[in-house]
């Protein structure tokens, strides 16, 4: 069956591996990006592609992108809010313009896109959203607070989003990537840096800028993991990618679940004595 895929950020890096990877399956693909030019070779050897410009902090514009899709190819499959960049600098360095610029990106642009989606979606009784979030959705470390929270906050909003189109047929995964080979790194903000953060981040600020194009990760095989598992039955809420993000975010959950159970019975007296806890909905 053929599937249209609506693919934020598919100029370059992941979104552009993932356009490729559903052309080659057969499907069609909407790209929204800045400028059309830098997809004008994929739109001259697909007769599946388009290309809109776009630009996911507009919300306005979100629903003109969905019916740019559906008069196009008449109806929207699969929905990839993939566009992405990142702020590196101390929160004290950070300020709320670029943090407001971050949540705007990662946040407001795609849940925009997935309202003016869902209609359609739902009265098909079918669909797929796919977040791109990162190992930094899920773990933090100095210098990256401000992409951190803007990750954080789309994987908060995306699982509970998860429960509600479900009854629908309406499947949603966050994709929660390690390092890539996309080029996300050499367009990276860095903040003027504060002496006083100078020995706390500057190992980092120094990895950060210096990744680029030694990362681990292929993204043309995370874009093959993400299409079969789009194809396939089994969706899963959250899929790491890389070995980084499987080692990083397993030992995170680890000091987790050690430190719940450390502290288990202190925050169990918190409650009333006598109260058990109330049966919920969820």
């Amino acid at each position: 069956m053929t599937t249209t895929w609506i693919i934020t950020g598919a100029s370059r890096g992941l979104g552009r591996s993932l356009a490729l990877a559903a052309l080659a399956n057969g499907h069609n693909v909407l790209a929204a990006v800045r400028d059309p030019e830098t997809v004008a070779d994929l739109a001259a050897a697909h007769r599946g592609f388009a290309a809109v410009a776009h630009d996911v902090t507009d919300t306005d514009a979100a629903p003109g992108l969905v019916q740019a899709a559906l008069d196009r190819f008449g109806r929207i499959d699969v929905l990839v809010n993939n566009a992405g960049r990142a702020v590196v600098g101390a929160v004290e360095e950070v300020g709320d313009a670029q943090l407001r610029d971050l949540m705007a990106l990662h946040l407001f642009g795609p849940a925009a896109l997935v309202r003016a989606a869902l209609p359609g979606m739902r009265a098909q009784g079918s669909g797929t959203i796919i977040q791109m979030s990162s190992q930094g959705g899920r773990i933090s470390f100095p210098g990256v607070s401000a992409y951190s929270a803007s990750k954080f906050a789309l994987e908060g909003w995306s699982e509970s989003l998860a429960g509600e189109v479900a009854p629908f047929g309406v499947r949603v995964m966050i994709v929660e990537p390690s390092r890539f080979r996309t080029g996300f790194h050499g367009a990276l903000e860095f903040t003027e840096a504060d002496a006083v953060y100078g020995d706390t981040l500057a190992a980092v600020r120094a990895d950060m800028a210096g990744v680029d194009g030694r990362q681990e990760g292929d993204p043309d095989k995370a874009a093959r993991i993400i299409t079969d598992l789009v194809a396939g039955d089994d969706l899963p809420l959250r899929l790491p990618l890389g070995a980084e993000a499987v080692e990083r975010l397993y030992a995170a959950h680890r000091r987790g679940l050690d430190e719940i159970e450390r502290l288990a019975d202190l925050s169990r007296s918190a409650d009333f004595e006598g109260m058990a806890p109330s049966v919920r909905p969820v």
